[in-house]
């Protein structure tokens, strides 16, 4: 799915500095790649959105976002029904705004903002009501939590068929030197390669990757438990207590 030529026109073009718009997409649906003249703040206040841009890619649970500069090439799959709210900011409205893309928390105050700037049209005083909701939009997003929902892929062919494996097939249980077997490199080359394109180590970028996919499973109703066996855990309490020391909560807490 493409966004609406009227949608974007009016994005990239409109001189306001703070705009609002409230789209909601079918489960499942594929947001092809795309950018925008203006930064954007895009919040899920139901369902999963799945991000890609550059050699990264984010999970976006409900009632967190994503903060997408201007000018970044991304495309976005919707896990279930998905409510979207999205902030665009013209780039010179203010100096303090994050300059990369991040997953990002939604405070309760945000939310509400969000929720109330979306009716909001045309020119308006900034000294009105109006004006005032979104320049307090804008002091909340110079200071957006970063969350840990990120994960980087690599560019290298032979890393980029384990990490998709481990993608399609999350309960693997190779080892590195599985994988050296299997792809005839060096496991130092295999964790060397793993480090310098992702930051992370092999074991690293498999717990990420999991867990990641865990928070797409629990969204659309998946048991906890079902969950944990499918991703590879020992039991349901191993994955609580390793999801809870990523995202600083137990699973059944994460989503309320």
């Amino acid at each position: 799915m493409e966004l609406p030529v009227e949608l974007l026109r009016e994005i990239n073009e409109g001189r306001w500095p703070v705009r609002s718009s409230a789209r909601d997409y079918p489960e499942n649906c594929y947001i092809a790649p795309h950018s925008h003249r203006k930064h954007q703040l895009i919040y899920a206040v139901e369902g999963v959105m799945v991000v890609h841009c550059a050699n990264s890619q984010w999970t976006v649970p409900p009632s967190r976002g994503i903060w997408m500069p201007c000018g970044q090439v991304h495309s976005i799959r919707c896990v279930g029904t998905v409510k979207m709210r999205s902030v665009f900011v013209r780039p010179d409205a203010a100096l303090q705004l994050p300059d990369e893309t991040r997953a990002v928390s939604i405070s309760n105050l945000l939310s509400e903002l969000i929720l109330v700037s979306v009716g909001i049209r045309g020119p308006y005083d900034e000294s009105s009501r109006e004006g005032r909701i979104m320049q307090l939009i804008l002091d909340e997003l110079t200071i957006l939590p970063t969350l840990p929902l990120q994960l980087p892929q690599p560019v290298d062919s032979r890393i980029k068929t384990i990490c998709s494996t481990l993608q399609g097939d999350p309960g693997d249980r190779s080892t590195l030197a599985h994988w050296s077997a299997r792809l005839d490199v060096d496991e130092k080359t295999i964790q060397r390669l793993f480090q310098k394109q992702t930051g992370l180590t092999f074991g690293q970028w498999r717990q990420q990757a999991r867990l990641l996919l865990a928070l797409e499973r629990i969204a659309v109703g998946e048991k906890i438990i079902d969950v944990a066996g499918a991703l590879g855990y020992d039991s349901p309490s191993a994955f609580a207590t390793m999801f809870k020391k990523q995202f600083g909560r137990t699973p059944s807490h994460f989503f309320r």
